[in-house]
């Protein structure tokens, strides 16, 4: 692996192909990495084979692993080798996990990364359970770490559940949607991401104003992430993203570029009239969702989700300048940049 020209190669299916500037920290990362995949491999171990076949499938499923590798990162300003920061990195990753099972159920999925889902392979009781078994095997990594860390990931868990109730709910007529959805993703993914450059920090003995830092640049950068998705889901064709364009759209799922869409009421404007109406319910024909897909591409919504993406963009790179300069910061920088270049 060379650092500069080959992305960061987190041992899964997926690639970050964001440059880390120093090869040693790259070398570091990836060995960190490899650890943390021992550790959830481990960690949910059973003598039971079928409640160890369905708490591995989606961690054999792969994924970025964007929070470990955040997690290592974080732990950059401080001592990086303590065995704490591998544990904790481990233990954010387990949480991520067992929400994924969580959420196939509530949006009644099939796939997920790759592979059917469990609720598909199995039933939503089992899906369900092998959730809950992960995050009580997260929850027994944190204890670990001591009282600190057992109470911000209890806050995280309820953040956590806070955003998905009120995805589920939606917002109340008296709520703005824009701002509401952009709230709710700041809890169901920035919160997560948050705690796992807290964890990284405070794991590896930074200093409190960095690990505040660290805690709030995951936070912006866990919405960005998902607004970036948001726009990736409307943007990009298949081949170049891997992901199927319009399965939002197809669902029945509003996100940044939709909800901008559709709080145009410009009568005058037939394409953003006939825009508004295709979002208004889910999209089960080809025709249509490629039709929705073609007018959400050359409608201004598109242009306000990118430039909502470009100012959190910002708003990440300010918070790291309260961090120490070097490769870290580098590297941390090189993925504020990779979150708006990969919807390019």
């Amino acid at each position: 692996m060379t650092a500069k020209t080959q992305g960061l190669d987190t041992g899964t299916d997926s690639v970050l192909r964001f440059e880390l500037p120093d090869p040693a920290l790259a070398a570091g990362i990836k060995a960190g990495l490899e650890r943390v995949e021992d550790v959830l491999h481990t960690v949910v171990d059973s003598d039971v084979e079928f409640v160890r076949s369905t708490a591995l499938h989606l961690v054999d499923a792969g994924g970025k692993r964007i929070r470990p590798l955040f997690t290592l990162l974080a732990a950059q300003f401080g001592d990086p080798k303590r065995q704490d920061v591998i544990t904790a990195a481990a233990a954010v990753e387990l949480v991520h996990i067992a929400t994924l099972y969580h959420d196939d159920v509530m949006d009644e999925a099939t796939m997920r990364r790759g592979a059917v889902s469990a609720n598909a392979r199995w039933d939503n009781t089992v899906a369900i359970l092998a959730g809950d078994y992960l995050f009580a095997h997260a929850s027994r990594l944190v204890s670990d770490l001591g009282t600190d860390a057992a109470r911000i990931i209890a806050e995280t868990f309820a953040e956590l559940v806070t955003g998905q109730l009120r995805e589920t709910i939606g917002p109340g007529p008296d709520d703005d949607p824009i701002a509401h959805y952009l709230s709710v993703i700041g809890q169901k993914t920035g919160s997560l991401i948050a705690t796992a450059g807290r964890f990284g920090g405070m794991c590896a003995g930074a200093a409190d104003e960095h690990v505040t830092a660290l805690r709030r640049f995951g936070e912006i950068v866990g919405a960005a992430f998902q607004i970036s998705d948001d726009v990736i889901d409307i943007a990009s064709p298949a081949d170049e993203s891997g992901k199927t364009p319009g399965t939002d759209l197809r669902e029945g799922v509003h996100t940044l570029p939709t909800r901008y869409a559709l709080a145009e009421h410009d009568p005058t404007d037939r394409d953003g009239v006939r825009l508004r109406q295709l979002l208004g319910r889910p999209l089960t024909e080809d025709a249509e969702v490629d039709e929705a897909l073609a007018l959400l591409r050359e409608s201004p919504a598109l242009s306000r989700a990118r430039k909502t993406l470009a100012d959190y963009a910002d708003r990440a790179r300010d918070v790291l300048r309260l961090l120490p300069d070097g490769p870290a910061a580098e590297a941390l920088r090189a993925m504020t940049d990779y979150l708006v270049d990969r919807t390019g």
